[in-house]
């Protein structure tokens, strides 16, 4: 999606900027192709596959994250930082199912080792619709409660869902505004930095640029060549300038280690599909898409910006992941792991600094939306254990939800297990793909590599296990 990662359709030029002056990671991949484990692995440094997490939870769902676990939020706060949460949360609230919004939405970000939490609850496509400040729903009303079943007044868009989901808080409702949903978000953060600024600070903003519906402010409507999605990018470019020019007015640019990364690839959705057909594929080569174990659903970008410790225009192909932020960000403030803690998180500040000796990881598990098709990397192979790639299952051009072997009828890509938008009669039960020569998984090796086939396998297998969740040398 960004002009830095070879988009030419759209033109992304503040975090181009990022990208000139920090490092950008060409082999870097959020730990699941969704939303909710994938949010789940970066802020608890464990695979989502463990507690067989692989889909997102929506506005029943209690808190998925145990407050007992260890988090990012509680490392940084355990140093003396300043911790928040604005934006996107998406990981459940509370502890009884379905989770009761007329009361304190308790436990939730603040329990998990964050000071302040600002943002939409859930996704911007699902419901409540509404904003949700620490513990509680942004002008809620007791006398005017959330009612399950009933229809939501608000803002209405075609690739929304569920409005008869849950209704009544009318006053909430109307203070959540699709259109300003990025600005209002940006305006909270930029406040929060403002007023945090004279002491060791750490946010998780969590933009919901560019999750679907395609809502940007009035001034960006029509102004890419992509239409809705591209216009979406453009307000998220202008998001990221903002925050970093209010790191330069406050003066804290140099002493502020920034990282731009995604929580998965991009959706061919009715904005993707548009956006594809006006020449932006917003994967690029790779195949796949959001929800898929293929490279397009998880392979994401990743920059890093830290003046004078992360060499400025720099690249790197080191194989990394979201999952390992935590033990990043422990080793940066000296937090030592323990056993059953971050498991299969790995502290990649060598390779940030370009201090490493040898590669950061050996292996890595990502999840698709689908645990039949488990994907796990060792070097330049890439080993996916069912066929497909185990995310969206629409079959019509035009479906919101088109994905998988009919996404090619569509995009025109090639794999040796499809054809005419279906697997091949006779296509081998899973896949292997060789990276270093096939980047774009063109052809599937699993029947003339069965022995890396049985080791990935093993590997895989051992590697989720709650009983071997131990910390990596």
């Amino acid at each position: 999606d960004l002009s830095c990662y070879g988009a030419t359709v759209i033109n992304t030029p503040n975090i181009d900027l990022l990208a000139r002056q920090g490092c950008m990671y060409t082999d870097f991949h959020a730990a699941s192709a969704v939303s909710t484990p994938s949010r789940y692995a970066l802020l608890t440094g464990c695979y989502p596959a463990r507690i067989d997490q692989y889909a997102p939870v929506f506005l029943r769902s209690p808190l998925i994250i145990d407050t007992a676990q260890l988090t990012v939020g509680k490392v940084m706060k355990e140093a003396g930082y300043s911790t928040a949460v604005i934006g996107k949360w998406h990981l459940g609230f509370g502890n009884q199912e379905p989770a009761d919004w007329n009361r304190e939405l308790k436990p939730g970000p603040l329990e998990l080792g964050f000071d302040y939490y600002f943002g939409i609850p859930v996704v911007s496509s699902a419901p409540p619709f509404v904003y949700v400040e620490n513990h509680s729903v942004v002008g809620y009303d007791p006398g005017d409660p959330f009612v399950y079943g009933e229809r939501a007044v608000t803002d209405s868009f075609p690739e929304k869902s569920d409005l008869s989901a849950i209704g009544g808080a009318r006053a909430a409702h109307d203070l959540y505004k699709d259109r300003l949903a990025g600005t209002t978000i940006k305006d909270t953060a930029v406040s929060w930095i403002r007023k945090n600024k004279d002491r060791p600070f750490f946010l998780y903003l969590a933009t919901t640029n560019i999750h679907h519906p395609f809502t940007p402010a009035p001034q960006f409507i029509g102004k890419s060549k992509a239409g809705r999605y591209g216009d979406f990018i453009l307000e998220l470019d202008w998001i990221v300038g903002e925050v970093m020019k209010t790191l330069d007015e406050e003066g804290v640019t140099d002493n502020t280690l920034v990282i731009f990364t995604s929580d998965n690839g991009g959706m061919l959705n009715q904005g993707g599909q548009d956006a594809w057909r006006a020449g932006h594929h917003m994967n690029g080569d790779l195949l796949g898409f959001k929800f898929d174990a293929w490279e397009g659903g998880n392979r994401v970008p990743f920059i890093v910006r830290w003046p004078g410790k992360v060499k400025g225009g720099s690249r790197s192909d080191e194989l990394l992941s979201n999952v390992d932020i935590l033990a990043t960000l422990a080793s940066l403030v000296g937090r030592e792991l323990k056993d059953g803690e971050a498991p299969d998180s790995y502290n990649a500040l060598p390779a940030l600094l370009g201090k490493q000796d040898k590669p950061v990881r050996d292996f890595l598990v990502i999840s698709p939306r689908h645990k039949e098709n488990l994907a796990i990397r060792k070097g330049k192979w890439v080993y996916i254990s069912a066929q497909e790639g185990g995310g969206f299952d629409g079959t019509a051009i035009g479906d919101g939800r088109l994905g998988g072997a009919a996404a090619f009828l569509l995009t025109g890509q090639q794999n040796s297990d499809i054809e005419n938008g279906k697997v091949k009669p006779g296509a081998p039960p899973a896949q292997l793909y060789d990276l270093e020569n096939d980047p774009w998984q063109s052809t599937n090796l699993y029947s003339k590599y069965p022995d890396v086939v049985s080791e990935l396998q093993e590997l895989l297998s051992k590697a989720i296990k709650t009983e071997t969740a131990t910390r990596p040398d």
